[in-house]
């Protein structure tokens, strides 16, 4: 899912702008088979927050580089693996007070306010916050935009 979305995002601007080196990519949780975006509202925040609460789930990205001019079409996924603290309404009530989660896949932060929902976690840091920049760094100077 991760990969076909941020494919759909950069073919769409590389499509418009060919001579361009366009980067997508697209983030989301994964627990229980299934992917947890965006919450709409608070409410929805809190019902995400309470189902990750003391679980270990994964964090998805997909990335894809395209230049239409010269033909370049390269597409990565990337997973790390983060496991909750277990808490309770409160610690989400006073994490909803601290963090804006409706922009964040999960309805968490994994850069703000870190001590108080993160047991650990393992792989890309930068992956868990939207976008693994090893990764991407990897691609965009690994020879193949030369030229």
């Amino acid at each position: 899912m991760v990969a076909h979305n941020a494919a759909l995002k950069a073919d769409w601007v590389a499509e418009r702008h060919p001579d361009a080196v366009v980067l997508g990519a697209d983030t989301t949780v994964f627990l229980d088979g299934a992917a947890i975006n965006k919450p709409r509202d608070l409410e929805e925040a809190r019902s995400m927050l309470r189902r990750l609460s003391g679980r270990e789930h994964t964090v998805y990205t997909g990335i894809a580089v395209r230049r239409c001019a010269a033909g370049l079409r390269i597409d990565q996924g990337v997973s790390s693996v983060v496991e909750f603290k277990p808490f309770g309404d409160a610690v989400i009530e006073d994490y909803l007070r601290l963090v804006n989660t409706l922009d964040k896949a999960g309805a968490y932060s994994i850069q703000e306010q870190t001590g108080m929902i993160i047991a650990r976690y393992s792989g890309s840091f930068t992956n868990i916050m939207g976008l693994p920049m090893e990764a991407t760094k990897q691609i965009l100077t690994g020879g193949v935009l030369v030229g």
